[in-house]
């Protein structure tokens, strides 16, 4: 079983005139959620094996919040494809893992992580998915197992969505 954690970055701060995209960080309602968002990934045990990041700042700031509650960070790579990406982007990103990952985060951007999500979940709990498809918001988590012996196996609508996690939700969840 394959576990596939699709993160987008949490809250960051607006463009600036002048400034980068690339360059913004998170706000502080954003640095909150993420450690909010890292200790529920740690007490449901959804620890990554490996996290593919995007080389934004607010992806890196908000991995680096995420895997302070984890114990032991797993290994990371920084990959500028996943940065402002197509799904297809993403997904071929995501086939090339190795086969010894058995559950990946990648922490992203909008709207190719929704659309990869919506491409890839076929079952799972009908009102988080139409959750999902409806709005993925800053710090919105979706849990996605599948069934293949590798990564290269993915393929569109051959997923169950597990879980699908966003800031609000997290704020009145009693677990």
């Amino acid at each position: 079983m394959r576990r596939l954690l699709l993160l987008r970055h949490a809250k960051a701060e607006r463009l600036q005139p002048g400034g980068r995209d690339h360059d913004r960080v998170l706000t502080a309602r954003g640095r909150a959620d993420a450690k909010r968002l890292g200790a529920y990934l740690a007490r449901h045990a959804f620890v990554p094996d490996r996290a593919v990041v995007s080389t934004s700042a607010r992806t890196h700031e908000t991995w680096a919040l995420l895997a302070a509650a984890f114990g032991k960070t797993p290994p990371a790579s920084f990959e500028d494809r996943i940065y402002d990406a197509s799904p297809q982007t993403i997904l071929q990103g995501i086939k090339e893992t190795e086969p010894e990952t058995g559950t990946l985060l990648v922490i992203g951007h909008n709207p190719g992580l929704q659309e990869l999500a919506n491409m890839l979940i076929a079952s799972g709990d009908i009102d988080a998915r139409e959750r999902l498809g409806e709005e993925f918001p800053t710090s919105a988590l979706a849990a996605i197992s599948f069934a293949p012996a590798d990564w290269r196996g993915l393929h569109p609508q051959r997923g169950r969505l597990e879980h699908f996690v966003t800031p609000q939700w997290l704020e009145t969840a009693t677990d």
